[in-house]
């Protein structure tokens, strides 16, 4: 029974990636399809009933995937998909700096025509805002993205220094 118990335990605990490798492979994700296909393929199991965190970089997981479509007809409905997941997990925690860091990420590098950029002053407000309320490692985390962002201006990003 107790080996049974064990067994279960790990095969939960084993399914559910860490946030601290999925932070490491979201900044690598976006370098080539190989690392966008390992993300993909990391957060595979996460539903949209899992940590809300889990499925903001699984939408993102998508949407980075979508870069890298060969097809026009597929490379938009895995967008759409992406987004809409994206979209939903931020209107059930608006208020996770995370989350918006992750968007504010996504709609900076996507091209115009896509038409997902109209959140990145609100995002990057928010960041602004709420970076002082965060935990240091969560600070860590957005500091490195904030210094290397095209959305915030060298003034902008003296609030993390």
């Amino acid at each position: 029974m107790k080996l049974l118990l064990s067994v279960l335990l790990w095969i939960n605990f084993a399914g559910t990636p860490d946030l601290a490798s999925i932070r490491k492979m979201y900044t690598t994700a976006p370098k080539s399809e190989a690392s966008a296909k390992d993300f993909v393929e990391k957060l595979s199991g996460i539903s949209t009933t899992d940590e809300k965190i889990l499925v903001a970089y699984k939408a993102a997981s998508i949407l980075l995937d979508s870069k890298f479509e060969k097809k026009l007809g597929q490379k938009m409905e895995r967008f759409k998909e992406g987004a809409k997941l994206l979209e939903s997990t931020i209107a059930n925690e608006p208020n996770n700096i995370e989350i918006r860091m992750i968007r504010l990420s996504i709609q900076e590098n996507v091209p115009g025509i896509t038409g997902y950029k109209k959140n990145i002053k609100e995002d990057r407000k928010y960041i602004t805002d709420h970076y002082s309320e965060q935990n240091a490692a969560l600070k860590g985390y957005l500091k490195d993205f904030v210094l290397q962002s095209k959305s915030f201006s060298k003034k902008e990003k003296q609030f993390v220094q």
